[in-house]
C-alpha cells in the first residue's frame, strides 16, 4: 500500500476526525459495534471498537487480506482509550530473514511468550487516554534477533476508544508533534461565583 511511498517524519494511518476514518480498514464485527460517538474528556469525535468477544469485533488495515501497508517506519503510536474492558492489539512485521512475526499485546495477558511466529505480551493502560508507542524494531531484535524490515498489517481488537493510529521515524516529544497528531484535553474551567 505504501510501499512506493517515500517515508519521512509521520504516516497516519486512522484519525477519527477525518470523513472517512476507516476508509483503508476493514471490519469485522460480531456480538458488538463500531461507531463514531463524542468523548467527553476531549470533546471531540473518536472511533468506538466495543464487542463482548474481543476477537470477533476489530478493524484491520490494509482492507485487502492480500495487500500489505509496506510501511517502513519502526515506530507505531496509537491514542487509545481505556475503556476498562479486555482489549488487544497485534500488528505484523517483516523481518530480514523474509518472516513475518505478530506482536500481540493486551491488557488481559500477564506475561510476555515468544513462540516462532507470534510474540504476546501484556499491556498495562492508565485510566483515560493513553499514548501507547511501541519500537517494532527494537521488538524485532530482542524477540527474534533479527531486524525489522517493514510493518504489513495492523488489527486493533474491541474495547477501545481510538484518536489516531500512525507510524514515525523516531519517537517525538510533545513539543515536537504536529497539532493534530497532539491529544488535547480541555481545560476545567474554575467555577464561577454568582
Amino acid at each position: 500500500m505504501f510501499k512506493n511511498t517515500f517515508q519521512s517524519g509521520f504516516l497516519s494511518i486512522l484519525y477519527s476526525l477525518g470523513s472517512k476514518p476507516l476508509q483503508i480498514w476493514d471490519k469485522e464485527i460480531a456480538n458488538g459495534q463500531i461507531k463514531r460517538p463524542q468523548d467527553d474528556d476531549i470533546q471531540s469525535n473518536v472511533l468506538e471498537i466495543v464487542g463482548s468477544n474481543v476477537q470477533s469485533t476489530y478493524i484491520t488495515c490494509p482492507a485487502d487480506p492480500a495487500a500489505t501497508l509496506g510501511i517502513k517506519l519502526p515506530f507505531l503510536v496509537m491514542i487509545v482509550k481505556n475503556l476498562k474492558k479486555y482489549f488487544t492489539f497485534e500488528i505484523q512485521v517483516l523481518d530480514d530473514k523474509n518472516v513475518r512475526r505478530r506482536f500481540r499485546a493486551s491488557n488481559f495477558q500477564s506475561v510476555t511468550r515468544v513462540k516462532p511466529f507470534i510474540c504476546t505480551m501484556p499491556l498495562k493502560l492508565e485510566d483515560g487516554w493513553n499514548n501507547i508507542q511501541w519500537n517494532l524494531a527494537d521488538f524485532t531484535r530482542r524477540a527474534y534477533g533479527t531486524n525489522y524490515v517493514e510493518t504489513l498489517r495492523v488489527q486493533v481488537h474491541a474495547n477501545c476508544r481510538l484518536r489516531r493510529i500512525y507510524f514515525s521515524d523516531r519517537l517525538y516529544s510533545e513539543e515536537e508533534l504536529p497539532p493534530e497528531f497532539k491529544l488535547y484535553l480541555p481545560m476545567q474551567m474554575p467555577m464561577q461565583k454568582v
